[in-house]
């Protein structure tokens, strides 16, 4: 499923960038358990907050995506 695919992809990133969720959050200016909620898959994602995780991120749109998902 794309959420969980999304998710996960976050998560990786984040990891990449060795910070917990509640730092990620801070620093993405969402709340923490909303983006637990994305990384778990169990939540849509809205754009406007898709696009303040990608910055935070420090990746391109097209980093992002450039991946093959886990089926």
């Amino acid at each position: 499923m794309i959420c969980d695919d999304v998710g996960n992809r976050i998560k990786y990133f984040r990891k990449r960038l060795n910070l917990s969720q509640e730092k990620f959050a801070l620093k993405a200016d969402i709340d923490r358990t909303y983006l637990a909620g994305v990384e778990s898959g169990k939540r849509n994602v809205t754009i406007l907050s898709f696009e303040k995780i990608v910055n935070a991120l420090e990746v391109s749109m097209k980093e992002f995506w450039d991946f093959e998902p886990y089926r």
